[in-house]
C-alpha cells in the first residue's frame, strides 16, 4: 500500500494528528495524509487527504523522504512531503485531535514506526 504524508510547518512547529479509535494504530500521532486512490498522483492524494481530513488546502513542495514499513497486517510505502498550509484552519474531521509541535515536543508523542524514521529530518527543518 502506498501512503502519502504531509509535513506541514508553521511558526517553528509541525502539525501532528492523532488517529481515531477503531482505526489501524488508533491513538498514535502521525503526520497527516492517507492512501493513494487508483491512478492518483501522490501529490494530488496529499491535497485531497488534507481537504478531507483537516479541511485545509495545502501546496505540496518537495518530497522529504520515502520509507517502507512492514506491519503484521500490511506493508506500507510512505512518501513524506514538505507541504505548506495555504487556506483554512485545521479541523479534526477524521482524527481525534491535532497538535502543533516544536522539535523538542516530538519525543512526547507516540508515533507509528514508519513515521519515527523521518523525525530527525523534521527536527532539522524546524531548526
Amino acid at each position: 500500500m502506498i501512503v502519502v504524508a504531509a509535513v506541514i510547518r508553521r511558526e517553528g512547529r509541525v502539525l501532528l494528528t492523532r488517529r481515531r479509535r477503531g482505526s489501524h494504530l488508533a491513538g498514535y500521532w502521525e503526520f497527516p495524509g492517507g492512501k493513494l486512490e487508483p491512478g492518483e498522483a501522490p501529490e494530488d492524494a496529499l491535497i485531497r487527504e488534507c481537504r478531507e481530513e483537516l479541511g485545509v488546502d495545502v501546496r505540496v513542495r518537495d518530497i522529504l523522504d520515502v520509507t517502507f514499513h512492514r506491519y503484521p497486517e500490511k506493508d506500507v510505502l510512505l512518501l513524506f512531503y514538505d507541504a505548506e498550509l495555504v487556506a483554512g484552519e485545521v479541523q479534526d474531521l477524521d482524527h481525534e485531535e491535532h497538535a502543533w509541535c516544536t522539535a523538542a515536543d516530538l519525543d512526547s508523542y507516540q508515533m507509528p514506526p514508519a513515521d519515527v524514521r523521518i523525525l530527525a529530518k523534521v527536527r532539522a527543518l524546524l531548526g
